[in-house]
């Protein structure tokens, strides 16, 4: 679940504004962004300036720095910025995201933060399609998804409303831009696959009894139900490929409590 959902009509003339470091872009400070596709990025939901997991989200971007160009990236430096673009935008909703690249011979990481206006989780159950594919370096949200889009395209022109993503002999891995978990009927089960630990997941693994396990295309009539989660929230799974799922509106309950008691965490005010 690493890069953005395929565009649509709807999404391109939604109003979009982008800061890099700090500062309104202009079109030199895109070339970084728009030629280097060696990066990462967090997806977050702001509601009033504040956001569920924002540490999750810090450590995120911290480690995947250190891992991809070798030092950290300060989270008061980056909440400055996200505030700074909220600001700019004159909005306290919206949906954000944080690219994180580094030129090489820059002596700091390029911060570029984008707002949008905040997007409404569907909830609607979801039907998905199975796909032969994995993510490279699976546990960081990085750049450069076109397997994703390509996979997750063909699944809506399948008829489906997204692709999961599997390995050899059917392995479960994740969706295109989500995780997912199965319910056994005690426990939430993530597949044990390489992927994304994403935010929304872990705030909810913290909240109900969780197991991780391996789950495979062949094995899915062990689970009664399934959800998916991501930035935009949770959603139910009602079938996958030709496997049908009951959609499980006491699970459904509990897990959008354990979401929704997730404290918020406020992005602190950028510097006069």
């Amino acid at each position: 679940m690493q890069t953005e959902p395929p565009q649509t009509e709807a999404t391109r003339k939604e109003p979009l504004h982008i800061e890099v470091d700090g500062r309104p872009v202009t079109d030199t400070s895109l070339n970084t962004p728009a030629f280097l596709n060696y990066g990462h990025f967090t997806a977050m939901q702001v509601s009033d300036c504040r956001v569920r997991g924002l540490a999750l989200h810090l450590a995120r971007l911290d480690s995947a720095t250190r891992e991809l160009f070798g030092a950290g990236l300060d989270g008061g430096h980056v909440c400055r910025l996200i505030r700074h673009a909220l600001d700019g935008a004159g909005v306290r909703d919206a949906s954000t995201r944080v690219y994180v690249h580094w030129p090489d011979g820059d002596e700091a990481a390029t911060v570029m933060v984008t707002v949008r206006p905040p997007a409404a989780p569907s909830g609607e159950p979801q039907s998905l399609m199975s796909v032969p594919y994995q993510r490279p370096v699976p546990h960081i949200k990085h750049l450069g998804g076109f397997g994703q889009i390509h996979y997750g395209r063909a699944a809506v022109r399948a008829g489906f409303d997204a692709a999961l993503l599997t390995g050899p002999g059917g392995v479960i891995t994740e969706g295109d831009v989500t995780n997912i978990a199965f319910w056994d009927g005690t426990s939430v089960v993530w597949p044990d696959a390489p992927a994304l630990t994403g935010i929304t997941m872990a705030l909810i693994e913290a909240g109900l009894p969780s197991v991780r396990r391996r789950v495979t295309l062949d094995g899915l009539d062990a689970y009664r139900s399934a959800f998916v989660t991501n930035s935009r929230g949770i959603s139910p799974v009602r079938r996958i490929d030709s496997t049908e799922f009951a959609v499980d509106e006491e699970l459904m309950r509990r897990v959008a409590e354990v979401y929704a008691s997730a404290p918020w965490d406020e992005i602190p005010a950028a510097a006069p």
